[in-house]
């Protein structure tokens, strides 16, 4: 066996390989993307959190198509969270919870203060989980298409690896065919001459009586 042989039997073997991993990994990352964003909407679900019905002043006009709806995916989290931030920019006068915090903190007595430095707490803090909720999302979206994307890879790599190698093939069984053939033409005309000089009749020179 040469080392041109040996090597191109190396390179099927690891882009054979390359392509089952891809295509057992695919399914997996799928599978797992799909479950955690059941893990998401469960998690989600069972907060009963909802949307302002339609047409309520609580409704923000950028949350207008969310009316009444449940918070139960990562985009629709993400959409309640950037309800909450108006919210809280409404109550505190565009005041982050810091600046409320530090402002309550200078006067202790202050009850305005205080009810809004717990509202911007609460308000961030349910902000902050829905966020998570959506981040958590976003990454059962990648693996999904990972996923997808590894089954591609596996089912192409493979197809390609077999067509090249079927091909080889077919082109080592023509190249003998060939071979046989111009040796059969390049001996022929030798065997017709060899033929035709043990055929030919010898001719003798008549002798008469004189």
């Amino acid at each position: 066996m040469s080392a041109t042989t040996t090597a191109r039997k190396l390179a099927v073997g690891i882009a054979a390989l390359t392509g089952l991993a891809f295509l057992a990994a695919g399914p997996v990352l799928v599978y797992e993307g799909v479950h955690g964003q059941h893990e998401v909407t469960d998690q989600l679900g069972a907060q009963q959190i909802s949307f302002p019905a339609k047409g309520s002043e609580g409704l923000p006009a950028a949350q207008a198509a969310y009316g009444g709806r449940q918070v139960t995916t990562g985009p629709v989290a993400k959409a309640y969270a950037d309800m909450i931030e108006t919210h809280i920019k409404t109550a505190t006068g565009g005041r982050t919870y810091s600046q409320v915090s530090a402002a309550a903190m200078a006067a202790p007595t202050d009850a305005k203060l205080a009810g809004l430095k717990e509202t911007a707490f609460m308000g961030e803090s349910l902000r902050g989980s829905l966020m998570g909720a959506y981040q958590a999302w976003e990454v059962t979206e990648l693996v999904i298409g990972l996923g997808v994307a590894f089954t591609g890879l596996g089912v192409a790599t493979l197809a390609v690896t077999g067509l090249t190698e079927a091909a080889r093939r077919k082109d080592q069984v023509r190249v003998p065919e060939v071979s046989a053939t111009i040796a059969s033409l390049s001996t022929q005309p030798a065997s017709q001459s060899a033929s035709q000089s043990t055929t030919t009749p010898v001719i003798q020179p008549a002798t008469g009586n004189r």
